[in-house]
């Protein structure tokens, strides 16, 4: 997209795919464009993941604010950023961060609707589109379905006035769901039919598999929303025996956690990505039991948090000393066993970030007094810290072994001064996706072009015992693999 091609569709080494709407294809593209003279193109698109962080976050915050009032908005806040899954997630250019976002929004519309309908009409019709053009059909009606179904489950939202809400709602998405099909269809009709046809069958699924599915969600919870998960099981318990599930500001979370799940466990292909929409309708369930945790639960959370989080940061340094130091020698060269290629050393600049970090955890567990929330700032701000630590440590290690960088770089000295192009076998997209980013070259998939037997390279994929049989007159000229990973092996074929 920011070389001005195939603008309507994404593209990975210019294929189109289907997963995924481009608005945030077109707002990465043009952050990463806006930054380009002050950061790579990667970490300019990544700037776009994090406004829409911030953005969750805000919302979510005036979400609870609407449900539970103003003093709920900060524990909304923390006991979103202490969830493990959105930490891992959410810092990687996805366009589920755009979802996320526009999931917030519908919550916060729904949760408005009935004080100020027009606005939440307005919201909510927003928070459709940009959940269609962000990530996909099924995602929107899942939103959709929580709308309709308030009504039927709350006398809350039984009102005329939410009708109006309803109906603003579908006159504002209605552009959003036309515009862009209509764009596509016209410039390449093939295009629209092979999205619509990814989108169903992502919706086709049958009743054998729908055990295994839900099985998966249920399990990926478990550790994907931790700590919010049993805080929320405690929560709903609490506010059974105080005969308090029936409450409107109970049955919208509720009700969005159970058909989000139903949802998810519908489709055919199931990722944990795909359970971040479930963090949000379970961290507002927790919020009105979240001041009333007993001393010793409390406590015990509070110290797990201390001592587990000052425990990992201790491990932290200890393998950054062996990493960069060589001290102990034996886990040094051990480590540069494992992920081998990394120039060490002490970089001056992530040290010096790396022991603010340290300090700064420190410094939480000095000031922050006794308080209902303490365990939850501690906990929210050990994860973040630890995290922040260990991307400072370690980032240069795990990025060169992990990285296509060095690899394609190997593999460009390996090319003939001429050549016509290269044909891919095997090859997956995104490696497909970063050949072209590191090496500029745009590879041709032996079986969807016309013009691959006129290609005079091959690159293929397999396992490193695993070579493919490829016959004369093709002749390798260079194989490898990126320096950390021990189960894929590349291979580059000439044909004179």
């Amino acid at each position: 997209m920011i070389e001005g091609q195939q603008w309507l569709m994404p593209h990975i080494a210019g294929q189109a795919v289907f997963d995924h709407p481009p608005l945030f294809h077109w707002l990465a593209a043009t952050s990463a464009w806006l930054l380009s003279p002050l950061l790579p193109l990667h970490d300019g698109a990544r700037i776009m993941s994090g406004l829409f962080m911030l953005g969750t976050f805000s919302i979510a915050a005036l979400a609870a604010r609407e449900l539970y009032g103003k003093d709920r908005a900060v524990s909304a806040l923390l006991l979103l950023m202490a969830c493990l899954g959105l930490i891992l997630r959410t810092h990687q250019i996805i366009p589920d961060t755009l979802g996320l976002f526009a999931t917030a929004i519908t919550y916060y519309a729904l949760a408005l609707a009935v004080r100020q309908p027009l606005w939440a009409g307005l919201w909510l019709g927003i928070a459709w589109g940009l959940t269609l053009m962000s990530v996909g059909i099924a995602e929107t009606l899942t939103l959709v379905l929580i709308s309709l179904l308030l009504p039927i489950f709350s006398r809350h939202w039984r009102h005329q006035s939410y009708g109006y809400t309803i109906a603003i709602g579908l006159l504002v998405c209605l552009p959003w769901l036309l515009w862009w099909p209509l764009l596509v269809y016209q410039a390449n009709p093939t295009h629209l039919l092979a999205w619509l046809s990814y989108e169903w069958q992502s919706l086709a699924f049958t009743i054998q598999q729908w055990p295994s599915t839900w099985a998966f969600y249920l399990r990926t919870v478990t550790w994907y929303a931790f700590p919010v998960w049993p805080l929320t099981l405690w929560s709903l318990w609490r506010l059974y025996r105080l005969q308090q599930l029936q409450n409107a500001n109970i049955i919208l979370p509720l009700l969005g956690a159970i058909v989000t799940l139903l949802t998810l466990s519908v489709h055919t292909q199931y990722r944990e990505l795909y359970a971040l929409p479930l963090l949000l309708p379970l961290m507002l369930l927790v919020l009105p039991s979240i001041g009333s945790l007993r001393s010793g639960t409390a406590n015990g959370w509070y110290w797990f948090s201390v001592m587990g989080f000052t425990f990992f940061m201790i491990v932290g340094w200890f393998y950054w000393s062996a990493l960069d130091l060589g001290l102990p020698a034996r886990l040094h060269r051990h480590l540069h066993t494992i992920l081998p290629g990394y120039d060490f050393g002490w970089n001056i600049g992530r040290s010096v970030l790396a022991m603010c970090l340290s300090a700064l955890w420190i410094g939480v567990l000095a000031i922050v007094a006794r308080h209902p929330l303490r365990p939850l700032l501690i906990w929210t701000a050990g994860l973040t810290l630890t995290w922040a630590l260990a991307n400072t440590l370690f980032i240069g290690w795990v990025e060169n072994a992990q990285s296509y960088r060095s690899m394609y770089s190997q593999m460009q000295r390996a090319l003939p001064a001429q050549y016509r192009c290269l044909n891919t076998l095997d090859l997956g997209l995104p490696q497909q996706a970063m050949l072209h980013y590191f090496s500029q070259i745009r590879p041709v998939r032996v079986a969807d072009s016309n013009t691959a037997n006129t290609c005079d390279l091959l690159l293929t994929q397999g396992k490193p015992l695993d070579e493919l049989l490829v016959l004369a007159p093709w002749q390798i000229i260079w194989e490898g693999n990126r320096p950390g990973d021990k189960k894929e092996r590349y291979r580059l074929y000439h044909r004179p």
